[in-house]
């Protein structure tokens, strides 16, 4: 159990020939979210050996280029792909009509249902809630509307301990029940309580996108206790009037949201291309939150509660 993140993109502004603009891909409870889709994520998704099948909801911070100017080709794609299952886009008021221009532009259709769900960039909002897991939006400060992401696994329920049930000889016809909550009860009139019969499931956990925004206290208080935060760090410190001015953060003020929020780990990204050396804004960060990672693109980030375990996906320099 766990999660599971892919980093597609992690640059800011404009793609370069080893460098893509932001676009996430999350895996909880066997369910696949693409979050943002900066110009060449179908690439990257391709790369990662991702099944496109597999993504039915697809989220969008804001309507700046960076962050979803893919995703009319990864659509597209979609229907060249023969899709049929249906697919929910998450964001901003002006993105539907957007997607449809361009596909009635085109004389275009797709072969699947597409549903446009209205992001709120001023109040927290439940986009999604199922048994399993939570997905919500909540205000950033940026120059135009936008949305941040939280996602949140809920409780399994607990699981049977075999080994205990086969000591009391339960029957099997009875586990049914234990796993529902309920004690057993002998033949003898001996209750036994279900917590004895069965084991805690894993803690749930959290994952939250800040995409562009600038620092606000606000931040933290929407992810609070968070497992792992994404904080977008477009700048370090020598760049601090430049981040004020955009609108945008610095490595040092993601690292103090994280701080605040009493979050776990802090991931940071939306790298500037002013800065050729990434480690720079891991190193600032460090300075005031130390579980920090600068994210790499094409890299897997499981989370558990042990801690991130941190893989390359990249292919091999040799494959074709």
């Amino acid at each position: 159990m766990g999660l599971d993140l892919i980093i597609l993109g992690a640059a800011s502004a404009t793609p370069t020939s080893n460098q893509y603009t932001t676009a996430q891909l999350l895996k909880m409870r066997e369910h696949y979210f693409l979050i943002d889709c900066g110009e060449g994520t179908q690439k990257q998704l391709r790369r990662a050996k991702t099944k496109f099948s597999r993504i039915n909801h697809i989220f969008i911070s804001h309507l700046h280029g960076d962050h979803f100017f893919g995703l009319v080709g990864l659509l597209s794609t979609f229907h060249l792909l023969g899709r049929t299952a249906p697919l929910t886009i998450y964001g901003p008021p002006k993105l539907k009509d957007i997607i449809l221009t361009q596909f009635r532009a085109a004389g275009t259709f797709t072969s699947y249902p597409m549903h446009f769900v209205v992001t709120q960039h001023k109040v927290p909002q439940v986009l999604v809630e199922t048994d399993s897991y939570t997905i919500s939006s909540f205000p950033l400060k940026h120059r135009i509307a936008t949305t941040g992401f939280l996602f949140k696994e809920k409780s399994l329920k607990r699981t049977l301990n075999k080994a205990v049930a086969d000591a009391y000889g339960i029957p099997v016809c009875d586990y049914h029940w234990i796993k529902e909550g309920k004690n057993w009860t002998s033949e003898e009139g001996k209750e036994i309580p279900n917590d004895e019969l069965t084991l805690d499931p894993p803690q749930p956990l959290s994952y939250a996108f800040a995409s562009d925004t600038m620092y606000t206290k606000d931040t933290a208080g929407y992810v609070k206790g968070v497992d792992v935060l994404y904080h977008e760090s477009t700048f370090c410190e020598d760049k601090k009037a430049r981040a004020k001015q955009t609108m945008h953060s610095t490595a040092a003020q993601a690292a103090t949201v994280a701080k605040e929020a009493g979050a776990k780990h802090l991931l940071i990204g939306h790298f500037s291309a002013r800065y050729t050396d990434k480690l720079k804004f891991e190193e600032e960060a460090k300075v005031v939150f130390s579980k920090v990672y600068a994210a790499r693109e094409l890299y897997q980030y499981s989370i558990k509660h042990s801690g991130i375990k941190v893989e390359s996906l990249a292919p091999e320099k040799n494959e074709k």
